[in-house]
């Protein structure tokens, strides 16, 4: 796991916070910066895939077959230039931004297949968070579910955060999503808000002081807190009280309380913050 990859689709305010955002990781954790295009074949098939037989029907003279076909090659080869000079956009504003060896690279294939296929060698995926049109949106939760490499979403440019909240359980998917914290220099520098959704017992409250005590360990300035209700809401509450720049939890994991992390919260939180998402898992 050595790159960071951040996904660039369009150009504007979105591509540029992914950008940004990108190129101050790689910069924090001196980790190549990948800036990667994928061109949907679903959407730009090649020649040899297009589907041009079934729909013009029988009887079709060969000249309409070819005029289609050359077309649609017109189109896909505008896509790749237009995401060329996309990506060309981004490579000159990452080295603004002091991103570590950033590059690009540009694949015509199934978006979420791309991702599966580079993951070995992702360190952390970057992906923009914008609105339910967006072209990246669809691909947000598949994307979330298909890998296992922590991905940072957002929708603005998330640089030397001043505070994170880090949600946490005592499960085996947060207990595992603070160590990666812990270890990483990443977040390093920032304050730590650490908070437990749910029931006020011995357990819960030992899990607290423990993970508090990691934390802490580790050098960051932690304040910690049980709180009950609803996870997602409490989540949301909480990162507009404690000011914080940053949310981070395990993602699709399966709570021992089983109020909080389950794959329902994740979902919910990904639609509802309008706060950068950083899921491990």
């Amino acid at each position: 796991m050595t790159k960071i990859v951040a996904c660039i689709d369009g150009m504007g305010a979105l591509s540029e916070a992914v950008c940004d955002t990108a190129a101050w990781a790689s910069a924090q954790l001196q980790a190549p910066l990948s800036l990667l295009h994928v061109l949907d074949r679903r959407e730009f098939p090649t020649q040899d895939e297009a589907p041009l037989s079934g729909t013009i029907g029988l009887g079709a003279r060969e000249a309409l077959l070819e005029e289609l076909a050359e077309l649609d090659a017109k189109r896909a080869k505008l896509a790749r230039e237009q995401g060329r000079v996309m990506l060309a956009a981004a490579l000159e504003r990452a080295e603004q931004d002091g991103a570590f060896q950033p590059s690009t690279l540009q694949r015509h294939d199934d978006f979420v297949t791309t991702l599966q296929e580079l993951q070995s060698d992702t360190r952390l995926l970057v992906l923009g968070k914008g609105s339910q049109g967006d072209a990246l949106g669809v691909h947000i939760e598949p994307t979330v579910r298909a890998l296992h490499r922590p991905i940072l979403l957002t929708d603005k440019a998330l640089v030397n955060p001043k505070r994170f909240l880090l949600a946490f359980d005592g499960s085996a998917t947060s207990r595992k999503a603070l160590q990666m914290v812990a270890d990483s220099s990443l977040l390093k520098g920032a304050a730590c808000s650490l908070v437990i959704v749910g029931p006020s017992t011995f357990d819960t409250r030992k899990e607290l002081e423990g993970a508090e005590k990691q934390l802490t360990d580790a050098g960051f300035d932690v304040s910690a807190e049980l709180l009950a209700g609803e996870a997602d809401e409490v989540l949301l509450e909480q990162l507009v009280t404690q000011k914080a720049d940053l949310l981070v939890m395990g993602a699709y994991g399966h709570s021992r309380i089983r109020q909080l992390l389950v794959g329902s919260t994740t979902s919910t939180l990904i639609r509802r913050t309008n706060t950068p998402l950083l899921l491990l898992r």
